[in-house]
């Protein structure tokens, strides 16, 4: 029996690599055309195009699992009914719960997979990729480190704790150096907004050195004129959905902490965890189109299934998400819905499976 699971996902394996290769190698030329547009904007050179686009190589293969996993298996396990295999395995007494569990213990390596790439790899692989887009950019910019954001602003020096959408930063630290590289002025402030075309400061206070010593000051508002612009931040902002699901949960938190809207990072949170699922919910739907009314077919009309699956499969979590999120629909469902609607779809295709 175990040379019937390896036999088998040996086939599922070979057919889904090719096919996210393929998927990938598809959103990488589509993504490095579209970042062409951002080519000449500060040093951004076409090198750092090329490194880009390399380093999200993991978000990307990530994000093709799913369609990668249901054309991969349609394919195989297609190859194998072509080649009579299937049916001589069902002529043996091998029944297709049989041939459903050798599947699905490849599906668990995948899902497996797709879960260590984008909890560890594409997070990884994403921040590298956006921190040297945004040096590039704006040489003003620093590293993004542990401690915040750091930009330089002419003579003064800007500690970001949090860029947040919406053109927003929280826990500001600004030092004000003179021409003689001595400190004039630290200001902190609890956020800054961009507004009516300029940065505005809320709950600011102010230290500044002079020859008489230090003198403090306290403001509720103050105007900050930082030519750093609200797409420079933009630059910066990390995408919820590129984050990994234990950093969309610390980042969770700081937002409900800060009474800051959060239903968005809750639907990323629970895309993220329901994802490696959705790649064993396309695998086992791959099962009764290959053993029912796709048995006989030929290798064209099962990737145009995959496809449109695929795509379908992609098109309603993009509307499940806006949609939640618009009418404040429960982000649980609507995480959950699209891959839950597959899964009962699965179910009862393979009921008529015989």
């Amino acid at each position: 029996m175990r040379l019937i699971d390896w036999y088998i996902g040996r086939y599922v394996l070979r057919a889904t690599g090719l096919a996210l290769f393929v998927l990938v190698a598809l959103f990488v030329f589509i993504t490095f055309v579209d970042d062409l547009d951002t080519v000449g904007r500060g040093d951004y050179t076409l090198g750092h195009a090329v490194a880009y686009v390399i380093l999200i190589i993991p978000r990307l293969a990530f994000s093709a699992f799913p369609v990668a996993t249901l054309i991969g298996s349609l394919v195989g396990l297609g190859t194998l009914a072509a080649n009579s295999e299937l049916t001589v395995l069902r002529a043996s007494g091998v029944s297709p719960r049989r041939i459903t569990s050798a599947v699905m213990k490849t599906g668990a390596v995948l899902m497996i997979a797709a879960l260590v790439i984008g909890e560890w790899v594409a997070p990884q692989g994403e921040r590298l990729a956006e921190e040297r887009r945004s040096l590039a950019i704006d040489k003003r910019l620093s590293l993004k480190t542990g401690y915040g954001l750091w930009i330089r602003d002419g003579e003064s020096f800007v500690n970001v704790g949090q860029v947040l959408p919406g053109n927003r930063m929280q826990d500001i630290y600004i030092y004000d150096f003179d021409a003689r590289r001595r400190l004039r002025i630290a200001t902190h402030a609890s956020a800054a907004v961009y507004a009516d075309g300029k940065w505005m400061l809320e709950h600011v206070r102010q230290s500044e050195i002079g020859p008489e010593g230090v003198t403090q000051r306290s403001y509720e508002a103050l105007a900050w004129h930082l030519s750093f612009a609200p797409e420079l931040v933009e630059v910066v902002v990390v995408k919820p959905e590129r984050l990994s699901a234990l950093g969309l949960y610390k980042y969770l938190n700081y937002l409900k902490a800060n009474d800051l809207d959060t239903a968005y990072y809750e639907y990323a949170l629970w895309r993220k965890l329901v994802y490696p699922l959705a790649t064993g919910v396309m695998i086992f739907l791959a099962i009764p189109l290959v053993l029912g009314k796709l048995r006989s077919a030929s290798i064209g009309p099962r990737l145009v299934v995959g496809v449109l699956a695929g795509v379908g499969f992609h098109i309603l979590q993009q509307v499940a998400g806006q949609a939640g999120v618009v009418y404040g629909i429960s982000p649980v469902l609507s995480a959950t819905a699209p891959t839950a609607l597959f899964f009962a779809v699965a179910v009862v295709m393979m009921r008529r499976v015989r």
